[in-house]
């Protein structure tokens, strides 16, 4: 449990391989979530497991500090150095992750995530160059680059227009599923968390309201929000 601003946060969530897309209206605490499971917010209350690695447990007084969680964050705006190619932002996030791999073995890694994510072409451009969808797949490389355990994005397709939105989501869906990373999306639209969430979880004033698949939120909505949330996808067609 953790204080933020007005807000209450108390919420249990599970961190199983897959994809979890966190919903809910504004002020209810969905980015301040991603904080703590980061470690740059307090805890007064709880336990974050990832797998099998205890991150925090106030019950025990065990708490790993956010450098060590090697948590994959992606932020809203991206938060890419512009003064970096986007060989040097991946570089970045290795060095500053551990001191224990060799300078071959980052530059191996970079060549790893570069492939995988179809940045091979992009690797000596800087952030101004690139397209919002080309960004994120950077931040993405960037974050997946520390082999994480596991994967936070805040409204990651929020900074795209229409066009881009639908073509990046489509990547994203697919990219997630292949990873098989426990992943935690916090989007408020409708469309991406119908079709990014292999679960979703509704936050409301703090609080889990409701867990379950698209179809099972949509048969059985707990609150107002999770039906008018999900009457807006047929609006949307």
């Amino acid at each position: 449990m953790a204080r933020v601003g007005r807000v209450v946060i108390d919420a249990q969530l599970d961190t199983s391989p897959g994809t979890l897309v966190l919903v809910g209206p504004n002020g209810a605490g969905k980015t301040s979530l991603l904080s703590l499971l980061l470690g740059v917010l307090p805890v007064q209350r709880g336990r974050i497991e990832v797998g099998e690695t205890l991150l925090l447990d106030t019950a025990t007084s065990v708490e790993v500090p956010p450098e060590h969680r090697r948590m994959g964050y992606v932020p809203q705006d991206y938060a890419l150095f512009p003064h970096l190619t986007v060989r040097g932002n991946i570089e970045f996030a290795l060095s500053s992750a551990s001191s224990r791999w060799t300078r071959a073995t980052r530059a191996r890694r970079i060549e790893e995530v570069l492939h995988e994510l179809g940045l091979e072409t992009y690797a000596e451009r800087r952030p101004q160059t690139l397209s919002g969808g080309e960004k994120q797949r950077v931040a993405l490389a960037r974050a997946l680059s520390v082999g994480p355990r596991a994967l936070l994005l805040d409204e990651p397709l929020a900074a795209l227009d229409v066009h881009s939105r639908r073509e990046v989501r489509r990547f994203l869906g697919a990219y997630l599923r292949k990873l098989g990373l426990p992943t935690v999306v916090v989007t408020h639209d409708v469309l991406d968390a119908r079709l990014l969430g292999q679960r979703i979880a509704v936050l409301e004033a703090g609080r889990v309201s409701q867990c379950g698949t698209w179809e099972e939120l949509a048969a059985h909505p707990a609150s107002r929000f999770v039906e008018e949330f999900v009457a807006s996808a047929t609006e949307l067609g």
